[in-house]
């Protein structure tokens, strides 16, 4: 029996859920001729092909899909035993920042994993909006910051891009007119600024409709259909859709940031954060991490 080295394995999936060498490359922060390099030993190790041409790129090999299967549960075993022997005796606080848009949908499954493994850790979770909890972050308040990327920082852990959308309420809007009726938060925000400048650089007529300091304040505005708004698909939920509004947007940047210096439980939260969101954008096309 040859063991594999797991990093192989990790580099491996990052393929199998982004579909690309060129998406595993940037997962597991390689370059592509170095990826392509482990694929090589992976199936020298394995002694069977795993990946076989397609046209331009690469596919599974039926072998390929099978071991797949067990480089899940390899990692996510592996994974596991790593928190589970550093949280053993882990004791103190971690004070975590984060935007609505991930608490309300990634980071319960990751904290509830991270708690399991960390059983002494104090989380003291800090929802907001980006620019406060940036300052924050900043003034040295916030241990690991998750929010909307305000510029390039030496402590940024891995940066996410989302494509900004265009959505409204499922049933559509209650008035009928020639100007877009708009739903913001209030400044500064950089989807407002977004949302105004594509607006104004094509001429096309809008109004404020509705503003709010929150976004469970935004999503009331929307679902009551009075004004589309703009955000990423981290928004989408029952009764909120596309948009038909066409205007092209930019992407929308976010960062994970690790303060300087931070004690050891912190870190280990970090790094379990990042590859995991590294995971989860690498299998949506639309979606590109850094």
């Amino acid at each position: 029996m040859r063991p594999i080295d797991p990093d192989l394995l990790r580099t491996f999936l990052a393929f199998a859920e982004g579909g690309s060498l060129a998406r595993a490359a940037i997962v597991v922060n390689r370059t592509p001729s170095a990826v392509t390099a482990q694929m090589q030993r992976l199936e020298a190790l394995i002694g069977e092909r795993i990946l076989a041409p397609a046209g331009r790129g690469r596919v599974l090999t039926p072998i390929g899909e099978e071991l797949a299967a067990h480089a899940r549960r390899i990692l996510d075993a592996h994974r596991d035993a790593w928190l589970s022997l550093r949280g053993a005796r882990a004791d103190g606080r971690i004070v975590l920042g984060s935007t609505q848009d991930f608490a309300d949908t990634m980071l319960p499954g990751l904290l509830r994993l991270f708690a399991r493994s960390h059983p002494r850790i104090r989380l003291d979770l800090r929802i907001g909006r980006s620019k406060e909890l940036t300052i924050a972050f900043d003034q040295g308040q916030i241990d690991i910051l998750l929010a909307m990327r305000q510029s390039a920082a030496a402590d940024e852990l891995i940066v996410l891009r989302e494509q900004m959308l265009w959505l409204c309420s499922d049933r559509g809007l209650v008035t009928d007119t020639d100007e877009v009726p708009l739903a913001v938060l209030d400044a500064p925000c950089g989807f407002r600024t977004a949302a105004i400048s594509v607006l104004e650089a094509t001429g096309r007529r809008f109004r404020i409709a509705a503003t709010s300091p929150s976004l469970s304040g935004l999503r009331a505005a929307v679902l009551s259909s009075i004004a589309v708004t703009t955000r990423t698909e981290l928004f989408l939920s029952a009764g909120i859709g596309r948009a038909p509004e066409h205007l092209a947007l930019p992407p929308a940047e976010f960062s994970l940031r690790l303060r300087t210096r931070a004690e050891e439980p912190a870190a280990d939260l970090a790094a379990l954060l990042a590859d995991e969101l590294r995971q989860d954008w690498a299998q949506r096309p639309e979606r590109i991490s850094a």
